[in-house]
């Protein structure tokens, strides 16, 4: 099956600043948003809000 951009690649960056990513995938038709995920960074060393980055 071809990949399609039904389910892109998307970089999660965090918002405190300190320029950490994570790289996932999302289904478009259930999040068209841009996703906002709490997650950990562990140049902060402390779980902060992500935001998807285009």
């Amino acid at each position: 099956m071809a990949r399609n951009e039904v389910r892109p690649v998307i970089k999660l960056r965090s918002t405190v600043g300190t320029g950490y990513t994570y790289v996932t995938r999302k289904n478009r038709r259930n999040d068209p948003d841009r996703m906002n995920i709490r997650k950990f960074d562990p140049v902060a060393g402390r779980h902060v809000d992500f935001r998807e980055e285009r």
